[in-house]
């Protein structure tokens, strides 16, 4: 059984990655500090899997720690970095913050790794290095426009410090970079979902808290865009068919001798704002309200994927659609609801 590092495993994606992991028939070891995700993520994982994930509390920037990880829980057969901040109005805010945690984490691992001989690393990238493209749908040939935030550039210089490691030693390390869009949803479970810090930074988050009184209206950052409603759109995937992509990249990437592939996960297709929105009202029981209002600094205008090389390289598809993702969403919202309640 391959043991596998998962960075910020206890956060949104890679608690959602563990899971699937397990499911694979890996052993996954999670490291996080709980700086930007709950304590209660653990005990969701453990309802949902039948026992209690193994766990390291730890900060991926600090380099004795991280050594001493590898010392006591290694080898390791592979990698995936989560491990990152990752809103991009907060990054417009606090730009000092989102280049130390970043930057510094993924150079200190790609160190640590090299010196254990720890070869497979799966990195959580971000569309948002595309910038605003001037081709839809996004390739992964496309190139880089100067990003729109901190956030982006982080990744954008994430994904160069693992290409260029990749270069340097080809035979001693390997990587997929892997470009998502806009995860969301939650776990059919209810057990486990998209849980923020203070005000969610990403709409459905705060669309669900405001549905069920949590929050004031939604506001939609902006409505004049260049798009058929003027409200900005992204290419919105469900957070479990994300997961799966991470076990099958994962998974080509353990039978490489040498790799380093970019590649864009989501589902071909972009929903604006509004539209958003209008299906969550219409598929579930919960009723958002609304405002509009100013642009916010860091947005582009519309960003959507071609997923083709994923489907071709890891045999991999989404299977979710975007009313599954906001039924999900809105379950595990309810289910919070009725913790909160019960304490």
């Amino acid at each position: 059984m391959k043991k596998i590092l998962v960075t910020g495993g206890a956060g949104y994606i890679g608690s959602h990655t563990y899971i699937e992991l397990v499911n694979a028939g890996y052993a996954p070891i999670i490291g996080d500090n709980f700086s930007n995700s709950h304590r209660s993520v653990m005990e969701g994982l453990t309802e949902i899997c039948g026992f209690t994930p193994a766990l390291v509390e730890i900060d991926f920037s600090d380099a004795t720690a991280v050594e001493a990880l590898f010392n006591s829980y290694g080898p390791f057969d592979g990698v995936i970095h989560f491990a990152a901040f990752k809103a991009v109005g907060e990054s417009v805010r606090a730009p000092l913050t989102y280049y130390r945690n970043n930057l510094g984490s993924t150079q200190v691992l790609l160190e640590t790794m090299q010196r254990h001989e720890c070869k497979t690393l799966v990195f959580s990238s971000s569309c948002t290095v595309y910038g605003q493209p001037k081709c839809l749908p996004v390739t992964e040939t496309a190139p880089f426009e100067p990003a729109h935030s901190p956030y982006g550039f982080t990744k954008q210089v994430c994904e160069r410090m693992i290409s260029d490691a990749v270069n340097a030693t080809p035979h001693q390390l390997r990587a997929v970079l892997l470009r998502y869009f806009n995860p969301i949803g939650a776990h059919p479970s209810g057990k486990i979902g998209e849980l923020p810090l203070g005000p969610p930074e990403n709409l459905v988050p705060y669309l669900t808290q405001s549905a069920v009184g949590i929050r004031g209206p939604l506001t939609v950052f902006g409505n004049d865009y260049n798009t058929p409603d003027g409200t900005c759109i992204r290419d919105y995937i469900h957070v479990c068919d994300l997961a799966e992509a991470h076990v099958s990249a994962l998974s080509w990437l353990l039978n490489q001798e040498t790799a380093l592939e970019s590649v864009n996960l989501g589902t071909g297709k972009g929903n604006s704002v509004q539209e958003v929105i209008d299906t969550f009202n219409t598929t579930t029981d919960g009723t958002v309200d609304y405002t509009i209002g100013a642009r916010r600094a860091g947005d582009i205008e519309q960003i959507y994927a071609s997923a083709e090389k994923a489907k071709t390289l890891f045999n991999w598809n989404t299977k979710r659609s975007l009313a599954d993702a906001l039924r999900d969403a809105w379950r595990w919202q309810l289910e919070l609801q009725t913790r909160e309640t019960a304490s």
